[in-house]
């Protein structure tokens, strides 16, 4: 899996078409089995009129537009499963954008189905002020908020991206860096939201292809170099198992799978193990293909044959059979210990399940009209309310309301029960008062606590799967602002912000009346014009604020001696000096003086001057990292490095912020990082440790920390380095050590 060399485009006309041509074709091979009486026709329509409205455009690499909603249209139909409609529509995804091709265009060709799909695919094309949210962001939520609406729009968006993502080698690094970030943020989560696993770790490893470029490749490398070995190893894991369930009549599928490059990459940081101590590099997948009253049976039977042969453990057993995830995937994993000592995780599914599990949505979609049980169907169902209910109420704060909807739909789920044995799901995380928002707003605005599992627990009480839960109100509780900080759920906290709005109107209203009986009282006319000039004289937001402010008491109204009036005007009694604006704009920025006189950066934005900047400390970046530019509100230009904890999230949502950074070499200036190291607590290992970085590499320490504890030290070191070279150096040299168990480099220095 090493980074493609991209070549040259260079196909003459004559090539294009048959390529096109080609595509097409490929097109209607896929969609064969579900074409209707009329289908083809209506096909060829919609793939003529793209090509007609895409003919004079290119793509980045040179190819003609119309190969990209090909592209689409193939993915929808062939890796998601999705149908005619589908196909259509993302043949037609770009064309109201791009094009002179109208929706009014659409409806009369297609219908309004179509139209109205293809109009929730039609991006916003107009940019939003950028202080309370960004277009990135806004965008984002409109594409959240046709979900509700027609899930294909979500499904056709998902293609589309992951046809970009596939073709992100001939974008600029800036581009790269900026659609990665919004796959890792919004897109590949939602993949997994919607049960399109292969989807989402396709999304996941390419986004890291271009974001944390080396690892990547050392893992790709390391996979690709144990791959005889690993297969090795499957096919006598396998060979038992596979005899027994031929013996025992069993039509199925049996192979191992290597994990996606991103999860292995997860398992490392997360575990603070080295490739090689990853357990889980693949797993085993059997498919039975069971009648749907059968599959359940099937599957425990399956369970017990293997665990006939290997000891599972128990705290690794998954059983999603009984119950299933809300968004349909039902299969049953366990782990087991195989030959030479390593745990081996096992999956078993139906042949129906594992069409859930790989296309997700478009799945039950198909299923819907089939046997699907009713438990599954309840659930989806549920969880589509549930993801309706976020939806209707879209806080004003855009990027709130998209932290929401991550924390509530991305997040693992955990199962709760009522008094009388009802279902609700739930975020991993939630509270009780989210319980109680979940059964009715008036039910949370009026709780005091719960019993869970018949024990008295406070409102601030973490639900676990499998929980009980009765909720205790009082007519005399109100909801309070440091409810927002402990629950978690979208309708807790809109119905929590809502209700406390709806006290501080109350409030508010006596603060109106103090002050409308003070104007009466200096014969002030309390109209609009001069109660604006009084919300701008005491800097608050609104009229309402004010009101507020003035009853609890923050703002003095003796201030009000000092206006004077003209005819019946208020005018202030002299401006307030006028405060810089906060916002520094990239030209600003770009001719600020150097911090340094030896600027060990190149920032490219359309001159390559040398500008001033700072280093971030949420991942104190050195020479040689991968690094992008991040213009701020208030500290101009920052440099992050593009795997930085917080790069995601500033690249997905502000994108339009990011400048072109590059180190140059200067070994001049040392830059301060820090190091944890673990391992074994023995004689002298501090003194090997030191020698190895003041010693043999003449590096300077900063500061050391070292903990025993049982027999193992944990150390913390913060070292001087000129470049990221340096650091690998040492980070090898100390590896190499005896008794040493990890040495990480830390986040934050």
């Amino acid at each position: 899996m090493e980074t493609v060399v991209v070549q040259k485009y260079n196909l003459d006309e004559e090539q294009e078409k048959k390529e096109i041509v080609r595509h097409y074709r490929a097109l209607l091979r896929a969609l064969k089995p579900r074409l209707k009486k009329g289908d083809r026709e209506l096909v060829r329509t919609a793939f003529e009129m793209a090509a007609d409205a895409h003919k004079e455009m290119r793509r980045k690499s040179g190819e003609p537009y119309i190969l990209h909603p090909l592209a689409v249209a193939q993915i929808c139909v062939e890796e998601i499963g999705l149908g005619v409609r589908s196909a259509i529509c993302a043949l037609l995804h770009d064309t109201v954008e791009d094009t002179e091709v109208t929706l009014e265009d659409i409806t009369r060709e297609f219908g309004n189905e179509i139209a109205h799909i293809v109009d929730g695919l039609t991006k916003i094309s107009t940019v939003i002020d950028s202080s309370t949210s960004t277009a990135q962001a806004e965008n984002f939520k409109k594409i959240l908020l046709t979900l509700a609406d027609d899930p294909r729009v979500i499904l056709i968006k998902l293609a589309d991206r992951l046809h970009n993502m596939r073709t992100l080698d001939s974008m600029s690094r800036e581009k790269q860096l900026k659609i990665a970030s919004e796959t890792v943020f919004i897109y590949s989560p939602l993949a997994h939201r919607l049960g399109l696993y292969i989807i989402k770790s396709e999304m996941e490893d390419l986004a890291m292809k271009y974001t944390e470029q080396q690892t990547y490749k050392d893992i790709a490398r390391k996979l690709k170099e144990t791959k005889r070995e690993r297969t090795r190893y499957i096919n006598e894991f396998i060979k038992p198992i596979k005899e027994v369930l031929q013996e025992e009549g069993f039509d199925f599928e049996i192979y191992g799978r290597p994990k996606s490059i991103h999860s292995i990459h997860n398992k490392i940081k997360t575990k603070g193990v080295s490739f090689e101590e990853v357990y889980d590099l693949f797993a085993i997948r059997i498919i039975l293909d069971s009648a749907p009253d059968k599959e359940k049976a099937d599957c425990w039977k399956v369970y017990s044959i293997i665990t006939d042969f290997y000891h599972p453990s128990p705290e690794r057993t998954r059983d999603w059979l009984s119950n299933p995830k809300s968004n349909g995937y039902e299969a049953l994993h366990v782990t087991v210990m195989g030959p030479n000592g390593k745990w081996v995780e096992v999956q078993i599914r139906s042949k129906r399940m594992n069409d859930y599990a790989e296309k997700g949505v478009a799945a039950h979609w198909r299923y819907k009209e089939g046997s699907s049980s009713p438990q599954q169907e309840s659930k989806f169902d549920q969880w589509f309310m549930q993801i309706r209910e976020i939806l209707s109420n879209p806080d004003s704060n855009t990027l709130d309301f998209l932290a929401d909807f991550k924390s509530n739909l991305f997040t693992e789920e955990i199962y709760v029960y009522t008094p009388k044995g009802d279902l609700r799901i739930l975020p991993v995380g939630s509270t009780s008062l989210d319980f109680a928002y979940s059964i009715h707003s008036a039910v949370g605005n009026k709780c005091i606590g719960a019993k869970v599992n018949y024990k008295l627990v406070p409102l601030s009480h973490k639900l676990r799967s499998g929980d009980q839960v009765e909720i205790i109100t009082s007519n005399k509780q109100k909801p309070s602002e440091d409810w927002l900080n402990f629950v978690l759920t979208a309708k807790a906290k809109s119905k929590i912000k809502d209700a406390l709005k709806e006290e501080k109107r109350k409030i508010a209203m006596d603060g109106k009346a103090t002050l409308e009986r003070k104007l009466d009282h200096m014969k002030i006319n309390p109209s609009q014009y001069n109660i604006n000039e009084l919300v701008q004289f005491y800097k608050q937001s609104s009229p309402l604020d004010l009101y507020y402010q003035i009853a609890i008491k923050n703002v003095d109204l003796r201030e009000l001696k000092e206006f004077t009036l003209l005819g019946d005007k208020l005018e202030p009694p002299k401006p307030a000096p006028v405060k810089q604006p906060e916002h520094v704009s990239e030209e600003a920025v770009k001719h600020q003086i150097p911090s340094k006189k030896d600027a060990e950066l190149i920032i490219f934005g359309e001159s390559s001057d040398r500008i001033a900047y700072k280093l971030a400390n949420c991942c104190r970046p050195i020479p040689g990292d991968d690094v992008f530019g991040f213009i701020t509100a208030s500290e101009g230009l920052k440099i992050h490095r593009t795997n930085c904890p917080n790069a995601a999230q500033l690249l997905a949502n502000y994108g339009h912020r990011v400048v072109k950074t590059k180190w140059v070499k200067n070994r001049e200036i040392s830059f301060l990082t820090g190091l944890r190291i673990i391992g074994m607590d023995d004689v002298g290992v501090i003194h090997k440790i030191t020698n190895i970085i003041s010693g043999e590499l003449k590096v300077n320490i900063s500061a050391l920390s070292i903990e025993s504890k049982e027999g193992l030290f944990e150390g913390l070191i913060k070292v001087y380095v000129h470049d990221k070279d340096e650091l690998d150096e040492l980070v090898e040299k100390l590896k190499s050590l005896d008794g040493i168990q990890s040495v990480q480099r830390l986040e934050e220095s």
